[in-house]
């Protein structure tokens, strides 16, 4: 080959853009799975009192970052910003109950579905009036969680004035004192609340559809999706996410209704 056309060649060739790894390759070489969660979000994510990690999430992450053959690291994140800090690389992917829908999807790619579930009301243990939907609380204080799929839903309730909070305890809390009229959330996580609670509240009426939770991460990262969706598909096949659901919910959550 010509000098100048070799040299015009290699100068055409290193402006090319160089593709990103695959995020499969990234953390194998990396040695580690980064894991965003919120942590205050029992019994999925959540600090127990000597500071350790527990919860369903916990589990199914450790879970699959083995069958991957890496180790966990886990990052908590305040739930309103935990998208956010995805699309910023601060992690590798989220395992803290993310509802899989169509405008998430246009951001992010999604592992098959880990967890099935629906939201429900929470009322106090007194209450006497009948909320059968969203709408029945016209006029109402409803608390939600910040950032959450159920606060979209409640603020698309016209007449219905939505109180977003944090973390789930202190919407318990606020709901108990009466602060609140009721509470909507996830019904495996308000399930749990009532079981462990000491306070004065009860389950009301499931109010939608049944949930999709899936596992976030990049787009463009095809390799590390398919070892993603193999590795939970496994777990789902050898009976080790149906133990994990056993474990903390009493049935096995992984399968849809």
């Amino acid at each position: 080959m010509h000098k100048r056309l070799f040299l015009l060649t290699l100068a055409a060739a290193l402006a090319l853009p160089v593709s990103a790894a695959d995020l499969l390759a990234t953390v194998k070489t990396r040695g580690t799975l980064k894991v965003a969660l919120e942590g205050t979000y029992p019994p999925f994510n959540y600090k127990e009192k000597t500071g350790e990690l527990a919860g369903y999430d916990v589990d199914v992450a450790k879970l699959l970052a083995t069958r991957l053959g890496l180790k966990v690291e886990f990052v908590s994140s305040e739930w309103a910003s935990i998208l956010a800090g995805l699309a910023a690389n601060k992690y590798d992917v989220i395992i803290s109950q993310v509802g899989i829908n169509p405008k998430r999807e246009q951001a992010f790619d999604f592992s098959q579905p880990y967890i099935y579930s629906m939201p429900q009301l929470i009322v106090r243990s007194n209450e006497t009036a009948t909320y059968k939907s969203l709408a029945d609380l016209k006029g109402k204080k409803l608390g939600v969680g910040q950032g959450s799929v159920y606060e979209q839903q409640a603020k698309a309730v016209p007449g219905v004035e939505v109180r977003s909070y944090a973390a789930a305890p202190d919407t318990m809390s606020d709901l108990a004192s009466g602060r609140i009229d009721a509470a909507l959330n996830d019904s495996l996580m308000s399930a749990y609340l009532l079981k462990i609670s000491k306070l004065p509240i009860k389950a009301g009426a499931q109010v939608g559809a049944v949930e999709r939770m899936g596992i976030p991460f990049k787009k463009g990262n095809p390799e590390f999706k398919q070892a993603l969706n193999k590795a939970l598909a496994d777990a789902a096949a050898d009976g080790s996410l149906k133990a994990i659901s056993l474990k903390w919910f009493g049935v096995d959550v992984s399968k849809a209704p």
